[in-house]
């Protein structure tokens, strides 16, 4: 496999626009670029673009239906059909709505089949993520989901066994229903408790149906949780489980709207955790995926200028084995672009100044903790299904 790292990236990615007042502000995605440019990431990655998926890589998601629903849409907003979730305060219909869903899918897509076909190790689609679309309708903010698209794509082409690690503070529900029943894929998710966030599910009982009894799991964490306990949480359950799962791929969705700073959830993890994920993933992606098969995805976050950019500057620099070093200054053209871009301000410097730490699981926990309940509450339900000690 090659070394160096693919950035997946078409400027069109920002015509994924739902209007001026919605949370989801595709300057995000541009604000990122323009960090990782700063920086002289292009240079260290293959950049790449992908086409759009057609219908046929839709469906092996979504629906033909909900699929010629959204072309609907996307020809005539005024038409949009709320039935598939269209048209919504969450997902307002837009001109063009279906080309740019379907190139940031495509993005996701062309990520996978890269890293599969061994044409690099680790691919980067930040634009992606949007793992609420459900094959029949568009939710939270996403009108296809493209990772369940890359790794359905995954299983066309061959593999027997991906894992999926999310993030995001929101549960990734669309994901884990594409695969509920599927023993090929394990789904993750660390979110904060649906009894304070949308979309009120994944529960740590949510543990998958028939063959794939066991192929999901669902850790939902206090709301106000920080870095000490999020990172806590990750490791007490994520690395044993893909030890033991062993995937040829390893799918990562790294939303940044876990920090403290997100206006939409009440987490309260710092830019300084966030980053140590991303490099626990790298080094599980090494140490237990098939040649280290990396996608990385981004996802949700919605403090776009003072979180999501550089969130995401670290997940580029990680995969690319080029780093960035969190007590670097931000370039100031890239502050300069956000200003002219939304007249704001912004950060200084690359972290939020915490230095992240976490007591491991194996020292010991607290029954009545709160963190280490949901810890134990997800490990009791999941773990033991997979013939792992709870």
């Amino acid at each position: 496999m090659s070394g160096r790292t693919q950035l997946m990236w078409d400027d069109a990615v920002t015509g994924y626009d739902f209007g001026e007042s919605h949370p989801m502000d595709p300057v995000r995605l541009a604000l990122t670029m323009g960090l990782v440019r700063a920086f002289g990431l292009d240079e260290a990655v293959d950049l790449r673009g992908a086409k759009p998926v057609g219908d046929s890589t839709l469906r092996l998601v979504h629906r033909q239906d909900y699929v010629s629903a959204v072309r609907a849409a996307s020809a005539d907003p005024r038409a949009a059909d709320q039935e598939y979730g269209l048209g919504t305060v969450d997902d307002p219909a837009f001109a063009g709505m279906h080309e740019a869903s379907a190139l940031i899918a495509g993005l996701s897509v062309g990520a996978a089949e890269a890293v599969w076909r061994g044409e690099t190790t680790h691919a980067v689609n930040f634009t992606g993520g949007l793992h609420h679309a459900m094959p029949g309708a568009a939710a939270g903010f996403c009108i296809y989901n493209d990772p369940a698209l890359a790794i359905a794509r995954l299983l066309e082409l061959g593999a027997e066994r991906v894992a999926y690690v999310d993030v995001d503070v929101h549960h990734g529900d669309g994901v884990q229903a594409a695969f509920w029943e599927d023993p090929r894929v394990l789904t993750i998710s660390l979110h904060e408790h649906p009894r304070t966030l949308f979309p009120q599910t994944g529960w740590p009982e949510e543990t998958g149906a028939g063959a794939g009894e066991g192929s999901a799991v669902n850790l939902a964490l206090p709301a106000g949780t920080g870095d000490a306990g999020w990172l806590r949480a990750f490791h007490a359950v994520v690395p044993e489980l893909l030890a033991d799962f062993r995937p040829q791929v390893l799918v990562t969705q790294h939303g940044a709207d876990t920090h403290f700073e997100d206006p939409l959830a009440h987490l309260a993890v710092s830019l300084d955790a966030q980053r140590a994920v991303m490099e626990s993933c790298h080094e599980l992606a090494h140490q237990y995926a098939e040649g280290g098969r990396w996608v990385a995805l981004g996802g949700g976050g919605y403090a776009v200028v003072d979180v999501v950019p550089r969130s995401w500057t670290h997940l580029v620099g990680i995969a690319a084995h080029a780093p960035v070093d969190p007590e670097s200054v931000v370039p100031p053209s890239w502050r300069d672009l956000v200003y002219a871009r939304t007249r704001q301000l912004g950060p200084g410097r690359m972290t939020d100044g915490r230095t992240p730490s976490w007591q491991s699981w194996e020292d010991g926990y607290d029954p009545a903790d709160r963190l280490d309940q949901a810890v134990i509450a997800t490990r009791k339900a999941a773990f033991p299904l997979r013939g792992l000690l709870a």
